[in-house]
Parts: C-alpha cells; sequence; structure tokens
C-alpha cells in the first residue's frame, strides 16, 4: 500500500514512494521535478482563499515563526527562559500533558516514532516478552521502515487484518503470545476509524487477561472524546502508556510525548538520550505545542461536527452529480478527517483539486492515491480534514465545490 500523507504531512516519503511521486530511478532531473511539484503545491494550498483546513505544511517559516512568536507575546510561555536539554518551557509542556492525560508524568520527544521505540522497548523489558500485537496497518508497520525489528529487536504479530481495530475475541484468542497490545486511536490508515467504547474496553481488557500491556498509539487521541462520550483522561486510562502528537490534530511544529506511570517515564528518559532524542534546545516545538493544547484542542469538537457535516454534503453532491460509485468512509466521520474514495486515476484527481486551488482560490481537496485496504480495483483515495478555515463553510459551499471538481474532470 502506497503511503499517504496528510493535510499536516505533504513530504513524500521518496525511499519508499520514489518514482510514484514523481522521483525518477537513478537519475536527478526526476528529484528536481518532484521538488518543484512539491513546492507548487505549496504555493497553490498556502494561498488558496477558501480552503477546509489549515495545515501546518501550508505557510512559510516565516510566516510560522512570527505567527508562535506573537502568541507567544501574548502568553505567560513566552516569558519563560529558553529551555536548555528539556528544562522550562519543555518541562511544562511535560506537566499540560501529564495533565490533561491523567497520568503521573510525560515525557518530550522529538519525534512519536522515537516515543513508541522507547515505550515499547521499556515495556518489552518488564514483560520480558518482545513481542507487540497491533494491527498491520499501524504506523509502526506501514511508516517506519521496520524500525522495530532493526532498532528495538521487537517483533510485531497481528491480531487481525480486517481494516479496524481488533476485537476482544481476536485479543483473546490470538495464537502467538505477546507482551504489549499497542492499539492506535484513531486508525489512520483504516480511514481514521474508531471502535465503540464497549469494543475498546473489551479489547483492552482482553489483553490484560493475557497478562499484557496496552500502549496507545495516540497520535491523534485529542480527537477521541468526541467519539467516545468521555473525557481525555478516562480514555488514556484504559491505557498502561500513551504517545501524542503535537502536530497531527493541534498544529504544532513537531514532536510528541510518552505518558505514562513515572517509573516508566523516568526509564524513557534515559533511553530517549541513548536514541539522540535529548536535544540542546527544543522551545520553538514545545511552545507551539502549548499553543495547540491551548487554541486547538477546546475546538477539536466543533472541527469533528462540521466534518460530519461537511462529509454529507460530499456525499449529497457525488450522488446529485451521477458518479457511479464512491464511498466516504467511515460514512459518518469518527474524528475531523475522513476518507473519499472515487473511480478514477489519483493523479488526474490530484491534478484536478490542484487545479481547482490555482484557478479559483478553493482547496476542496488535496493530493488522492491509489485506494486503501479493502477498495476496488481502480480507485483512489483523499483524506479530508476539517479545522478552523472550514467551519466557515456552509453547506452549499461543499456542494458548489465539488461540481466544480467534478466538471474538471470531464473536462
Amino acid at each position: 500500500m502506497e503511503r499517504r500523507v496528510d493535510v499536516d504531512e505533504d513530504v513524500p516519503d521518496r525511499a519508499a514512494n520514489g518514482a510514484a511521486d514523481g522521483v525518477a530511478d537513478g537519475g536527478t532531473d526526476g528529484a528536481t521535478q518532484a521538488e518543484s511539484d512539491r513546492e507548487r503545491r505549496a504555493r497553490v494550498f498556502r494561498g488558496a482563499r477558501r480552503k477546509l483546513a489549515d495545515g501546518s505544511i501550508d505557510g512559510t517559516a516565516a510566516e510560522r515563526l512570527r505567527e508562535l512568536a506573537d502568541w507567544a507575546d501574548a502568553s505567560p510561555y513566552g516569558r519563560l527562559p529558553v529551555d536548555v536539554y528539556g528544562d522550562t518551557v519543555v518541562e511544562e509542556l511535560e506537566r499540560r500533558v501529564a495533565e490533561e492525560l491523567g497520568f503521573p508524568a510525560a515525557a518530550f520527544f522529538p519525534t512519536g516514532t522515537m516515543a513508541q521505540q522507547v515505550a515499547l522497548r521499556c515495556w518489552a523489558g518488564r514483560t520480558g516478552n518482545p513481542v507487540v500485537a497491533l494491527h498491520p496497518l499501524a504506523h509502526p508497520e506501514q511508516h517506519e521502515n521496520d524500525a522495530f525489528t532493526a532498532v528495538s529487536a521487537l517483533r510485531t504479530t497481528h491480531p487481525t487484518d480486517a481494516p479496524r481495530l481488533p476485537t476482544a475475541e481476536e485479543v483473546r484468542d490470538h495464537p502467538e503470545p505477546f507482551g504489549t497490545l499497542m492499539l492506535e486511536l484513531p486508525l489512520r490508515d483504516a480511514g481514521f476509524v474508531l471502535p465503540s467504547w464497549e469494543e475498546l474496553v473489551g479489547a483492552v481488557d482482553a489483553a490484560r487477561e493475557r497478562d499484557a500491556v496496552v500502549h496507545f498509539d495516540g497520535a491523534r487521541l485529542w480527537d477521541c472524546p468526541a467519539w467516545f462520550g468521555r473525557p481525555l483522561p478516562e480514555i488514556a486510562g484504559l491505557a498502561d502508556s500513551v504517545y501524542v502528537s503535537f502536530y497531527k490534530s493541534l498544529g504544532g511544529l513537531s514532536g510528541a510525548a510518552l505518558a505514562g506511570p513515572a517509573e516508566l517515564v523516568e526509564e524513557a528518559r534515559v533511553w530517549r538520550h541513548r536514541y539522540g532524542g535529548q536535544l540542546f534546545q527544543q522551545y520553538p516545538a514545545a511552545l507551539s505545542a502549548l499553543r495547540g493544547l491551548a487554541t486547538e484542542l477546546p475546538r477539536l469538537p466543533a472541527y469533528v461536527a462540521h466534518a460530519r457535516v461537511v462529509a454529507e454534503e460530499l456525499r449529497a453532491a457525488l450522488t446529485e452529480a451521477g458518479v457511479g460509485w464512491f464511498r466516504i468512509h467511515p460514512e459518518t466521520p469518527h474524528t475531523h478527517q475522513f476518507q473519499v474514495w472515487l473511480p478514477y486515476d489519483p493523479d488526474l484527481l490530484s491534478t484536478a483539486a490542484l487545479a481547482q486551488a490555482e484557478e479559483t482560490g478553493t482547496l476542496l481537496f488535496r493530493r488522492w492515491f491509489p485506494g486503501p485496504l479493502g477498495a476496488p480495483p481502480g480507485i483512489a483515495a483523499t483524506e479530508v480534514t476539517v479545522n478552523g478555515p472550514g467551519l466557515d463553510w456552509t453547506r452549499e459551499d461543499v456542494r458548489a465545490a465539488v461540481r466544480d471538481f467534478l466538471g474538471r474532470l470531464a473536462a
């Protein structure tokens, strides 16, 4: 399956997808072209007057830094000294994350990949079992170049390959012993899907019955209260440890945190240093994460609610236009992100989306990719995100944008 990127992550994985993204095998002309294509996308996306979501990749470096500095000047965090090896503003961020999630402690990491490597390595040492049960579409399996095995001597096993998280029965009856059950909430590559609360509790309980610990890949855990109808501490409290991202839903520059018991987090800090994550200064990333907690986290329920309105109108407009086959997945979005599937070549759809944004200033869709797991042949998919700018879109705005987009496919 080709790697997808979303509104906050438009830089392609060249090692995995070079040829597919315009990089010629064995030459530099393709790489130059691919870079110029990305620059054009960035320019068009940044200049669009109407869009469903602002992405952290849309601005220039100067714009992003000015926005952050303006916010810091008006906040108490801007008066903190810059950090040195993780003190001051980074410590304040760690305290806030632990408080938000209801855990005794949290540690800041420069990347989520590192945070999860460290968490699962620490748990393997405690359980004596290096096997991690997770979904084959989970981030470590799809986007980390086998780092679990190559770097941390971990091994994975899959209780299910259905495009959803495993059920309690699948966890309980899985034939291979495992030390940790890792659940990605939501499961992004399956369409940002979540289980019901009862299903989630059942899967966690089934892991406990097997004496396994539970770790949540919560890169987008911030989105989950709207679906589960429960606060973040109650959701996170089902797990023994949780990783969260600061740039996925909160619009931060980068960075992640691992939250859990104090003893685990203390050991994680040691491994963070060993993995090269003890950076001299990280205050821009930490400040941007604090800004996201202050400004974006309270708005996420509204984003989720409006994403459902957008999904309804996309479905209505595609039906009205007579598109023979399509899918809004999930039918009712579980978070403020969801997929749209259409029966066209992904390059054709990407070209139409870019042209629409460039010519009309309306950015409806971004990039399209070959269809996901379970899609029929000849299907392309894109990910739709709704955040601040999208709240201004009316139902008719969505329908009009779809009509214009489809007209470009017929031209």
